[in-house]
């Protein structure tokens, strides 16, 4: 369909194709993102082969010192008086080999390593009043990817020290002078600043975020639960039967589960994310709308809900809607129920419940972004609008929801996927309940699937399934935001507004 086809469309017609055009279009973004994967892993390839070729001819081609600074790293920095650097290489290479051959076989890196094809095969017991202490699956396993990661890092810094020793030679034949440590120091206070702010950081994110991420995806590959509690007890590799478990509809009725909660969780994204955006933007525009006197008043009122913590009013508006709570309490007296309202015991009502609280919630927020944002639209274009003839919803139409979802589509998306991980309100409010015997794993009708995961790991202790979820919800994300991110207009056309 050409451009003035599709002009030609109105109303449901030019819905029905625009949702028909996303459709047809995930294919096609789904194909491109496993083209980027391949010529992602062949550049990785074909730079490790670069690499490798770059090594051998240094070595080659390198005098005595760079040769011996292979075995030895920092010798050709010691032996060309850059005592700073080579101090640096010398005293990393020391502390790799200490931790990876330490004569106590049972704290080195080799000995975890040694043990992470099965994560142990002597549990600890007890011996008479003596406790034999045996493997611990738990620490094999953290200690093997802490050793892979230091084993990269070692490679990476040999790496650095060959480099440096060809950019030496390199400098010495052009009859330049090398940089003495005293110019190190003073280069990292200053041209290399950045790198020695961002040293520290980098280091923390890569031990307390990217660490632990991969040890969860690790975990989900194990049986490691309430049965299988290291030192007493081992748990070991299982390959993907905890997936199998999780998504098959016959493995003990937790595939059935999952489905429930995954569509419970993708409902309560939408109507989340839209309904607050939606009723935001109107309220926004009603308190902006001329003639409207305290509009200051109107703003604050509101903005209250967001001063006060989220964990006094959510719990405190949760006893509100209890059976005994003060609106069924008042329903009553005013005659207007004759029994309670099953706000958190019925499934459809919970679900209602949290979803129209969550609303109160969220209209604030909305306000205030909208309000910025309304106060940006030229008034010349709804003042032709008024010439033209149109009424105030065909202004709003045409005018300003084109360009609230211009300015606000990347906003949408980060707050669908927030909605998906959205734990205060569900666990404040309901936390998961009602319950049922027709769903495993301690699940609610009201649960997310991050409320499902922390009461699997918390109350459970069932890891093995939390891990697999934690790795579903990353997945279930990161394909909406892939497939939306590049369809909305703020990212196609980054510096147009139609």
């Amino acid at each position: 369909m050409n451009d003035l086809d599709y002009l030609k469309l109105t109303g449901f017609s030019k819905f029905a194709y625009k949702l028909g055009h996303f459709f047809r279009g995930i294919p096609k973004g789904f194909a491109g993102f496993l083209k980027g994967i391949g010529r992602f892993f062949v550049k990785l390839f074909v730079g490790i082969g670069s690499e490798i070729k770059d090594v051998c001819q240094t070595f080659v081609q390198g005098d005595w010192k760079t040769k011996l600074s292979y075995l030895v790293m920092g010798f050709g920095s010691f032996a060309r008086g850059q005592w700073g650097r080579g101090l640096l290489f010398f005293l990393f290479q020391t502390i790799f080999n200490v931790y990876m051959f330490m004569p106590n076989a049972e704290f080195s890196g080799c000995y975890y390593l040694g043990k992470l094809s099965t994560l142990g095969t002597v549990a600890t017991y007890r011996e008479g009043r003596k406790t034999v202490y045996g493997d611990n699956s738990f620490f094999i396993l953290l200690y093997g990817v802490l050793t892979i990661f230091f084993i990269l890092a070692f490679i990476y810094t040999w790496r650095m020290n060959v480099k440096q020793n060809k950019l030496s030679e390199q400098i010495l034949k052009s009859g330049k002078k090398l940089k003495s440590t005293k110019d190190d120091l003073k280069s990292l206070a200053d041209e290399q600043f950045h790198k020695t702010l961002l040293a520290l950081p980098t280091l923390g994110v890569t031990i307390f975020t990217i660490l632990p991420i991969l040890f969860m995806i690790l975990v989900a590959f194990t049986n490691f639960d309430a049965t299988h509690q290291p030192p007493s007890k081992l748990f070991t590799w299982v390959g993907w039967d905890n997936f199998h478990q999780l998504l098959s509809s016959d493995s003990a009725s937790y595939g059935g589960t999952f489905g429930q909660v995954l569509l419970w969780t993708l409902i309560w994204a939408f109507f989340a994310t839209f309904l607050n955006y939606f009723l935001g933007m109107m309220v926004a525009i009603m308190i902006n709308k001329k003639g409207i006197k305290l509009k200051k008043m109107w703003r604050t009122i509101l903005v209250m809900t967001i001063a006060i913590p989220q964990f006094v009013s959510l719990l405190y508006v949760s006893k509100m809607f209890a059976a005994d709570g003060l609106i069924n309490t008042y329903l009553m007296q005013w005659g207007w129920i004759s029994s309670p309202i099953p706000f958190w015991t019925d499934p459809v009502w919970a679900r209602v419940t949290v979803i129209v609280i969550n609303v109160w919630i969220g209209i604030p927020y909305l306000m205030l972004i909208a309000t910025g944002i309304l106060m940006n639209i030229p008034a010349d274009l709804y003042e032709s609008a008024r010439i033209d003839g149109a009424n105030a919803f065909q202004m709003y139409k045409k005018i300003t929801l084109p360009y609230m979802l211009f300015v606000t589509g990347p906003y949408l998306l980060t707050s669908f996927t927030g909605n998906i991980n959205n734990f205060n309100v569900i666990f404040l409010l309901s936390g998961g309940k009602p319950l049922s015997l027709e769903l495993s794993g301690n699940a609610g009708y009201t649960d997310l699937l991050i409320t499902w995961l922390y009461k699997m790991t918390v109350s459970d202790t069932n890891y093995k399934l939390a891990a697999v979820m934690g790795i579903l919800v990353f997945l279930v994300c990161a394909v909406i935001n892939l497939i939306v991110y590049n369809m909305i207009p703020s990212v196609k056309n980054e510096e147009d507004f139609q």
